[in-house]
């Protein structure tokens, strides 16, 4: 989302309350931004509540509006201007029955305490008037917030049977903003942990996502292993010993305080059984092929390093080369610091990237294909071969230009090179 400064966001949010009440109808801020305000934190995106239906919030609001769920109540409304600057609108509603664990099979439009009895957790269910900053509480939750409660609204196992996701959402609720969790909701997130597998892998994922990338995602971990959420989300964790589990688990908290995804993953499943199982699990979390690949390779090179002092310079130089090299080293660092092991070959590494003293770690290559076809030799899969004994002396300063490179190449052939 393109940076939209803070001020101009929740100027923007209070625009559409103003204009959505000018036509006539009701209209608060609701859910996560009222909670953030009342955490002093900055809300990232703000959600409008009000009793205009779709059509009628679309009809009053002068911006470009998106029917992202005009059959559930919500619209999204864009600023004319300031590109990135979006509010969601939605209609005070119940929702229907639950049929699958995941979402409702409809909604009907209610009053504005209905509808917050219908949120996941007491914090998620307040509502505030942007212009008087008066917060509306029909459930409690801010008093909640005051004595640093997660509580489900109503009975916890009836929310989680609604939506299994917010299984996963209370440890991140409560890991993000130092709650506890509510003795009742705890067991019944407790009870309901294994259910959490009718959820879709992309939403799994997207709450992983945002649990393990973030500063506080060792609280998050130890909530969600302690749950049996973790290994219910990633079966490959869950066959692994206690010792192993810990040992992930601190070594997800010893990475840089932002890790992406994949270097986050890559923490904890990198005794799970190889890049296989990486694999295989990045693939059932329907994981972007970007992400797959580097979890995969993360996991395939955690330990290519710790003998970093007595590699050839060539087998050195294509690693540190490597697009994830930053995230390799961050990864082989924390390893070390997890398991009480040297650091230093981490360090060799990085004065071996910053000096570079046995030449350039990745030169452009002294010889193609078209080389080796203009020097006589007939095209085939022996190509590859001889491609790649000429990189590895390239690496090594054993030929320095391309004339020094096809006279190893003739060298190569006549002892027997195919």
């Amino acid at each position: 989302m393109p940076d939209v400064d803070a001020k101009a966001r929740r100027d923007f949010a209070e625009e559409v309350v103003v204009k959505l009440r000018r036509a006539g109808f009701q209209a608060l801020w609701a859910g996560g931004c009222v909670r953030d305000i009342l955490l002093g934190l900055t809300p990232t995106d703000y959600d409008v509540a009000t009793d205009a239906t779709p059509e009628q919030a679309m009809a009053t609001l002068p911006y470009r509006a998106l029917a992202i769920g005009a059959s559930f109540g919500v619209v999204k409304v864009r600023h004319p201007r300031q590109k990135g600057n979006e509010v969601e609108v939605a209609t005070f509603r119940s929702d229907l029955a639950y049929v699958d664990g995941r979402r409702p099979v409809g909604v009907v439009y209610s009053s504005p305490r209905e509808d917050a009895e219908r949120r996941d957790f007491t914090i998620n269910g307040l509502f505030m008037d942007p212009t008087t900053g008066e917060v509306i509480d029909h459930v409690g939750g801010r008093a909640d917030l005051e004595n640093r409660l997660l509580r489900a609204i109503g009975d916890p196992a009836a929310r989680f049977e609604e939506d299994k996701l917010r299984l996963l959402r209370a440890a991140r609720f409560a890991a993000r903003f130092g709650l506890t969790i509510e003795p009742t909701t705890w067991e019944a997130v407790r009870a309901m942990a294994p259910q959490i597998v009718v959820v879709s892998p992309e939403r799994i994922a997207e709450e992983l996502r945002k649990m393990l990338t973030h500063r506080l995602r060792a609280r998050a971990t130890g909530l969600l292993m302690d749950a049996g959420l973790l290994s219910a989300v990633l079966p490959p964790f869950g066959a692994m010993d206690s010792e192993a589990q810990a040992r992930a688990a601190r070594t997800l908290d010893l990475l840089p305080d932002a890790p992406s995804f994949p270097l986050a993953m890559a923490a904890l499943l990198r005794e799970a059984g190889g890049p296989r199982v990486a694999d295989d699990m990045a693939r059932g979390l329907r994981l972007s092929n970007t992400e797959r690949e580097r979890l995969v390779w993360l996991v395939r090179h955690q330990g290519c390093l710790i003998d970093a002092e007595r590699l050839r310079a060539s087998a050195l130089k294509r690693l540190l080369a490597s697009a994830g090299i930053e995230e390799l080293l961050a990864l082989h660092h924390a390893i070390a610091l997890a398991t009480d092991a040297d650091a230093g070959h981490v360090d060799y590494c990085r004065r071996y990237l910053a000096r570079q003293p046995d030449g350039p770690i990745d030169p452009p290559p002294l010889l193609t294909g078209n080389d080796l076809i203009g020097h006589g030799l007939k095209p085939g899969p022996h190509f590859a071969a001889i491609l790649e004994k000429v990189r590895d002396a390239q690496l090594e300063s054993r030929v320095r230009d391309r004339g020094e490179a096809l006279e190893y190449v003739d060298r190569e052939l006549a002892a027997g090179l195919p």
